[in-house]
């Protein structure tokens, strides 16, 4: 089921990379927000008609809370003369009315591709796998507090939001200079690079964008129905076999939570545990952050579970947390994961850190 709704824009709220907030009038009168995406609609004015899907707002689900504009059928973006002459041909959102077309970085058309044919090996490559979009910058800040000139790449896999364009984080951190690049692969799009999978994801990290450490997760906007195998981040698993495969390095990044009211999130999350334990096959570190307190004597107890329960695959590695408080409030992106602030769940947040730490000390200590 979709639900569309007819409307007007009435104003222009903000923008960040190729996504625009608008306010927009309904034909009842209510006025809601709704995002853009530049590429695929244009850049609207006011008093620009546009159909929107409202599905995931009125059932209030989704991040952000936003309608998304399927077209301004009045104004629609000029069409291409000879699109048989635009390169590439890998189509991504395939099969809905939204679908792409975009240039991998790993076909034939891509300037790449020679190097890219018969490439198998990331040759050690640090690569911390998250659950959350939301890590992303505070893994950031855990490597830059160690190594702030290593050049970082994110991997963002289809598992939340399609557009990295929806993400502000990752505009944001584009625009600090935190990232290197970002590589949208499977059914992901608009990144600096498109890959076809996790996998050559990763060999474009190390192989093209010259890499020395890599950060893979989801986009915004998590699924999860709370029962034991029913959430996207299951994919954080597969991230962790793909790195191993490619003999690249993977580094487990935990979902710690010190304020979330459910008790499978509560330290350890159990997508953590279910993703790491019985979805990654391969042989990975899990940094830990040592925490004060009983949530600290929770997480550590839960992460050596987690290690015994993966028959010696996965190696526990305790992070001290020193100075990691500082570098988090200094990221140039707000810190947010499921509704909660820094000062509101830190435990999350230095969970993350300390994986980015650990990941900068591995890079530091090949060299």
């Amino acid at each position: 089921m979709i639900q569309w709704r007819r409307g007007v824009v009435v104003e222009v709220r903000s923008r960040w990379a190729g996504a625009v907030e608008y306010a927009v009038r309904l034909a009842s009168g209510d006025v809601v927000r709704a995002l853009g995406y530049v590429d695929v609609v244009g850049d609207l004015t006011p008093g620009t008609a546009v159909l929107l899907n409202t599905t995931a707002l009125e059932r209030g689900l989704g991040t952000g809370g936003l309608a998304i504009v399927v077209a301004a059928p009045d104004a629609l973006p000029p069409p291409v003369d000879d699109v048989t002459a635009v390169p590439g041909h890998v189509v991504k959102a395939r099969y809905t009315p939204s679908q792409t077309m975009v240039l991998g970085v790993d076909e034939q058309d891509s300037e790449h591709h020679a190097v890219l044919a018969d490439a198998d090996d990331v040759a050690g490559l640090p690569v911390v796998v998250a659950d959350l979009h939301s890590a992303l910058p505070a893994v950031l800040a855990g490597v830059r507090d160690a190594a702030p000139s290593l050049r970082i790449a994110y991997v963002m896999t289809d598992g939340g939001a399609l557009p990295i364009d929806f993400s502000r984080t990752v505009a944001g951190l584009r625009e600090a200079g935190w990232l290197e690049a970002a590589i949208t692969v499977g059914q992901a799009f608009g990144g600096d690079l498109e890959a076809v999978n996790v996998h050559t994801g990763l060999l474009a990290a190390h192989h093209v964008v010259g890499a020395d450490l890599v950060v893979v997760s989801q986009g915004p906007g998590n699924l999860g129905t709370g029962t034991r195998w029913g959430f996207s981040g299951t994919s954080a698993g597969e991230a962790v076999n793909a790195a191993g495969t490619l003999g690249g390095r993977p580094v487990c990044s935990l979902r710690i939570s010190e304020a979330d009211p459910r008790e499978r999130h509560r330290g350890v999350s159990h997508h953590s545990l279910t993703a790491y334990a019985r979805v990654a096959l391969v042989p990975g570190d899990v940094p830990v952050p040592l925490l004060p307190g009983d949530v600290g004597v929770r997480v550590l107890e839960q992460a050596r579970a987690l290690c015994t329960a993966s028959r010696g695959r996965l190696t526990l590695r305790e992070v001290a947390t020193d100075g990691l408080d500082a570098a988090l409030r200094d990221t140039p992106v707000l810190l947010r994961t499921m509704g909660r602030g820094y000062d509101d769940d830190r435990a999350g947040f230095l969970g993350a850190a300390v994986a980015g730490r650990y990941a900068a000390q591995l890079v530091l200590a090949g060299r």
